[in-house]
């Protein structure tokens, strides 16, 4: 799983800015679930091969705070407590305070492997001004900019030298691989007793494998001759020194465990309805373009007329999962397991199909033949050929001219077809154009 950096430091001493930096173009996930502050991001970054998630928090006040910057310095705390890596941020210009004094005294006791960075130190790199941040007792000071990118590279050097990088996939292994599957939902919808239902089912020990992230747990168990490894995302996890709202719901292990799955089942409390918090991990879930089965759990905690208006919400709340199966279950009274279970096999399938190039590029032609696609301006979009490009999610890339004009309408319509065809049901299908290189463009220009 992903290694996770947090950003610590008191106010207006560059921890956005560095946040900003270490994510480089992607977008941070606000995670304004309940029980966490706003002001809190979390983000996908990459060093090299290594990726990692990084937390950006507010500033940091440990000693007694008050009102909200009690609840600043909580959210802090929980980030710390989720963290594999702190990075302690302080200003090189306006030197150590008093309440970089106290940040320090905290880390020092929270088991953490902690980097202090020293921000603002363009110009500053041979500056005796940098030593007297020894005196915080973090380490050796990391001088950086975060606005230049001056220093972020041996920073993250120093942080994830602990972690050793990825092996590349090796497809030829793939199928004697288990299918790593995670199980993804909002608290109390029923995560914990779904797992202890397939394990005590199956009659497996639950065992702790050591990996990059605190407490991060796999469990394997074999289900109708398959073996899977389950990914948890909550309720098997060792109880630590973890605050309350971090053993409820942690969105970096929900995030870590989408991103190390291959199908991920995104579990909906039936008496709940469907949440914003729901649509958030649905919508990562396909940012990720991980399979997925919408399992509705709690079914039989609700009336009829709730379940009309439950299935009308799923369609409403969640259309970019259209291509998923949704299953409504109870894994208190182990009803609707049978049927989730072919779900995800299917979904697994589907997502690592093989998508022969002469059979796609049949399909083109026929698709083409059935609708051809909109003119733009005096000329039509060509499209020629198609190959798969990837898998887990399938990707197929269509070759051809001005491909840059096929309409969202086309390559939806596109999608469809590929679809029926192979039976592809419960992964996203990724469409990419690559158009020829006009040998008249030189001559024009």
């Amino acid at each position: 799983m992903k290694p996770v950096i947090a950003l610590v430091g008191r106010p207006n001493v560059g921890k956005s800015t560095l946040f900003n930096r270490l994510t480089k173009s992607r977008d941070a996930i606000v995670a304004d679930f309940a029980g966490l502050t706003r002001d809190r991001h979390y983000g996908d970054g990459r060093h090299g091969r290594q990726e990692f998630i990084a937390v950006d928090t507010g500033g940091f006040e440990p000693q007694k705070p008050t009102g909200v910057v009690a609840m600043m310095a909580r959210q802090t705390k929980q980030a710390v407590a989720e963290a594999d890596v702190v990075i302690f941020v302080v200003d090189a210009r306006t030197g150590v305070s008093g309440q970089d004094h106290d940040i320090a005294r905290y880390l020092r006791t929270s088991g953490k492997l902690v980097l202090l960075a020293v921000n603002k130190a363009e110009g500053l790199i041979e500056s005796p001004k940098l030593a007297e941040f020894h005196e915080l007792g973090i380490g050796e000071p990391h001088p950086i900019s975060a606005s230049h990118g001056q220093g972020i590279r041996s920073l993250l050097d120093a942080a994830l030298q602990a972690f050793p990088e990825p092996a590349e996939d090796d497809e030829a292994d793939d199928e004697a691989k288990p299918i790593r599957l995670a199980v993804a939902g909002r608290p109390n919808a029923g995560k914990s007793t779904l797992i202890n239902t397939w394990l005590g089912e199956e009659r497996l020990v639950a065992f702790d494998q050591p990996g990059t992230t605190r407490d991060a747990i796999s469990v394997p168990f074999e289900q109708g001759g398959q073996r899977f490894e389950l990914i948890d995302t909550a309720g098997l996890r060792r109880k630590g020194k973890v605050f309350e709202a971090v053993e409820k719901f942690s969105v970096v292990k929900t995030l870590q465990a989408i991103a190390d799955a291959n199908v991920v089942v995104l579990l909906i409390d039936a008496t709940q309805g469907i949440s914003d918090q729901d649509a958030h991990i649905a919508g990562y879930i396909l940012e990720a373009g991980r399979a997925v089965v919408i399992a509705v759990n709690k079914w039989e905690a609700i009336d009829t007329y709730q379940r009309q208006m439950l299935e009308r919400s799923v369609e409403q709340r969640l259309p970019f999962l259209k291509f998923a199966q949704v299953l409504y279950i109870s894994a208190l009274q182990r009803k609707g397991l049978g049927p989730l279970w072919k779900a995800i096999v299917d979904a697994h399938r589907s997502a690592t199909a093989k998508l022969p190039t002469p059979v796609l590029t049949r399909l083109l032609q026929e698709a083409v033949t059935h609708q051809a696609p909109k003119r733009s301006g005096m000329s039509r979009p060509k499209l020629r050929y198609a190959h798969q490009g990837g898998m887990n999610p399938p990707i197929v890339v269509i070759h051809g001219n001005a491909l840059e004009h096929v309409t969202e309408s086309y390559k939806r319509f596109l999608e469809a077809r590929v679809r029926e065809h192979f039976k592809l049901t419960g992964t996203p299908l990724r469409i990419e154009f690559r158009s020829s290189r006009n040998p008249f463009d030189d001559a024009k220009n």
